[in-house]
């Protein structure tokens, strides 16, 4: 049987499940049901088809069957196939004995093929979807299922593997009375009665009690690692999922303490893969060890009641402090991992300025501030800790005393009172283990708090979401009365701004610093949502349309270019892996980086290094509209194309943008006078607001008459 996790090639996984859409009329473009998945060549694995599925309102499930097991009930479903293929199962004829399927490779034709024929390619690997059901608004919200919590709901899942852990917790247990009831017996009755007989006997009863609980105990151990190993895989990747999923507005003011708060579920991972959380799951034996030695002589309980009260109150008298300090530390290390990870980024600008002694003073004083927070809560968890293993021997000492009166007055034997101080023990246990895990209790309560401050932050595609499949981009642009500012506490960027852009117009935006030029280019991208007004791409209105598809469809070069650490390569087909070698090189020879790229002994596989550090500013500048370009997208979106470009290469750069967006629509944000020859309208604006907007001669004449407020 072949894995469930391998590559299903040429994007069958990810077509059949477009074929499935269609069958239940879900309006899905492959764009919207793929973007921001960890694809493997740009294909969906059967693996993280479930997370494609939901995005459709699917529920889907992978399952192992024969042909003749397919409930047809729950047909149409995807064949996983040998040849690394897949294929939709609409129906089966059995007096026929052939299937109705359709291939990726035909999606709108469906093909008779004989049973047998179909079963020889078939890997029993069969994925289940159906739609959700959905209520409508005229349905009151009353006992209707939530969505499941991002990290519950992963618990929820796991809760099979759960049940195993208490159910060995609960045998396991049980096994421990073994031991003290054999000292008790070996004692009181094979000693003073010499059977030899008896001794063999019971020690052969414990030894395979122990060599049960062994097992038991193994097998406990590996459920816990592997809950903990799902819930980490699962939970780790909605975060990412999430990350790249928030709205900018409602992006974290620091990159590091952003940072910081995603690595704080570490605690919670550690607390759940601890086996000290499986002392939980013993609390409820204390009762039973109890009442074991309550039958053995009632007197004897009492230490074990007074000590466990004891421990119990101590480590409650901790609670709040303990809860103060974890978020003490909690802060201070988001504030440490900002200051480092923007001295790390900032370093050249560190050196230049001189400043490293007062990043350095910053550092030491958050990390002396954390050291401290630290230590007190280890203190205090010592504190817990010792004072639980005190109590602890305290109790014992306490049931020794007690019992050697009671042998002397002759109600108790000297093997009952062995059986009492290994149960007492085993009593005191699992109270001692819950009060040395409170120290990670409330780190991860603080972790979990931080944590779910983010994932209840609006997405910018909710779930269940639907918007407009708008697959073929003309180009036009309008915006209507748009007014956006960054906060809610900031005046206006834009306010009240109109205009509109018909498709293949080339037009600038100019205008003094801090105008709002940028700022309109990112609210076509859909980065952030107006204040007020409306933006329309086609007619349709900008918060209908899917993101992913828009931005698909987008040339951007921003004014702040940021590569990623990789080759050259990479990073210009970074949304274009499928392009044609062609097209590559088109770009290349477009942007002026195939002189670069010739006079490179590495070529087109050079590193450009961290953020593209080993690249010049120009050449940055230069791999920017190489990736714009690749795609041949029917929009071009430029900030400052070639502010870092010298005359020579300006002019080249130029040239090819003048040939690329012939037959599309360009909006450049510019200063340099040479650029609005390829343009042939222009919008000025003015503190945010639309100072003159037209044809560009006039526009022209108008700033250099001093007619408008404005700068180019």
């Amino acid at each position: 049987m072949e894995s469930t996790s391998g590559k299903i090639e040429r994007e069958d996984l990810s077509n059949c499940l477009y074929v499935i859409c269609e069958h239940y009329n879900l309006d899905f473009s492959k764009d919207v049901l793929l973007s921001g998945l960890p694809l493997i060549d740009g294909d969906l694995t059967p693996s993280i088809f479930a997370r494609a599925a939901k995005r459709a309102g699917l529920n889907s499930k992978i399952a192992t069957r024969t042909l003749a097991q397919i409930n047809p009930s729950l047909l149409p479903a995807i064949l996983i196939l040998k040849n690394n293929t897949a294929c939709v199962l609409l129906s089966i004829d059995d007096e026929h004995h052939t299937a109705n399927v359709i291939y990726p490779d035909l999606p709108g034709a469906d093909v008779q093929e004989p049973i047998a024929t179909l079963t020889n390619k078939f890997t029993e690997q069969v994925i289940f979807a159906r739609p959700k059901h959905q209520f409508d608004k005229r349905t009151p919200n009353i006992n209707q299922k939530r969505t499941g919590h991002w990290f519950w709901g992963v618990i929820k899942e796991c809760r099979g593997l759960y049940r195993d852990v208490i159910i060995s917790a609960v045998v396991i247990n049980l096994f421990s009375v073994a031991m003290p009831l054999f000292v008790m017996n070996i004692y009181d009755r094979v000693v003073p009665n010499g059977a030899v007989e008896t001794l063999w006997m019971l020690a052969s009863g414990v030894a395979i009690v122990l060599l049960a609980d062994l097992v038991l105990k193994m097998v406990r151990n590996y459920y816990v690692e592997l809950a903990a190993s799902r819930i980490d895989v699962k939970v780790s990747s909605s975060l990412m999922e999430k990350i790249l999923n928030i709205r900018l507005m409602d992006r974290p003011p620091s990159s590091g303490a952003f940072a910081s708060g995603i690595q704080s579920f570490e605690s919670i991972r550690t607390l759940l893969s601890s086996l000290t959380l499986v002392s939980f799951v013993d609390l409820p034996f204390v009762l039973l060890f109890s009442v074991i030695i309550a039958i053995i002589s009632p007197v004897l309980v009492l230490p074990i009641i007074v000590g466990s009260l004891l421990i119990i109150g101590y480590a409650f008298s901790a609670q709040k402090k303990l809860h103060s300090l974890a978020n003490g530390a909690m802060q201070s290390g988001a504030l440490r991992n900002a200051i480092l990870v923007e001295s790390i980024d900032n370093i050249e600008e560190i050196k230049s300025f001189h400043a490293e002694s007062k990043v350095q003073v910053d550092w030491e004083k958050s990390t002396i501030f954390l050291a401290r927070t630290q230590s007190q809560i280890r203190f205090i968890s010592s504190s817990i800790s010792n004072v639980s293993q005190f109590v602890q021997q305290i109790v014992g000492i306490v049931i020794l005393i007690i019992g050697v009166y009671l042998i002397i007055e002759g109600e108790l034997t000297q093997g009952a009172l062995i059986a009492a101080y290994m149960l007492s023990s085993r009593a005191m246990n699992p109270i001692n283990l819950v009060t040395g895990v409170i120290a990670q209790y409330h780190n991860a309560v603080t972790s979990m708090e931080m944590l779910n401050t983010l994932m209840e932050q609006p997405s910018e595609r909710p779930m269940n979401s639907h918007k407009i499949n708008h697959a073929t981009f003309k180009g036009e642009i309008e915006f209507k009365n748009v007014s956006f500012r960054y906060d809610d506490d900031a005046k206006d960027v834009l306010s009240n701004v109109s205009f509109k852009i018909n498709a293949g117009d080339h037009v600038a935006i100019l205008g003094k610093n801090g105008s709002g030029k940028s700022t309109i280019q990112k609210l076509l991208l859909g980065l952030y949502t107006p204040t007020s007004g409306h933006i329309y791409i086609d007619g349709i209105e900008l918060q209908q349309l899917e993101l992913s598809e828009l931005r698909n469809n987008v040339g951007y070069v921003p004014q702040e270019i940021s590569l990623f650490f990789g080759t050259l390569r990479d990073n210009i087909m970074y949304l274009a892996k499928h392009a044609e070698p062609q097209a590559l090189t088109r770009a290349l020879e477009l942007s002026g980086l195939m002189s670069v790229v010739n006079n490179h002994p590495d070529g087109l596989d050079m590193q450009v290094g961290e953020h593209g550090h080993h690249l010049s500013g120009g050449q940055k500048q230069a791999v920017a509209i190489a990736r714009a370009i690749v795609a041949n997208p029917p929009f071009l979106l430029l900030d400052e194309p070639t502010s870092s470009l010298d005359h020579q290469a300006e002019d080249q750069v130029k040239s090819a943008l003048e040939k690329v967006s012939a037959t599309r629509t360009m909006l450049m944000v510019t200063h340099r006078v040479s650029l609005l020859s390829m343009v042939n309208q222009i919008i000025v604006l003015d503190a945010g607001k639309v100072a003159i907007k037209g044809e560009r001669n006039k526009v022209l004449e108008a700033l250099k008459n001093g007619n408008v407020r404005g700068t180019i």
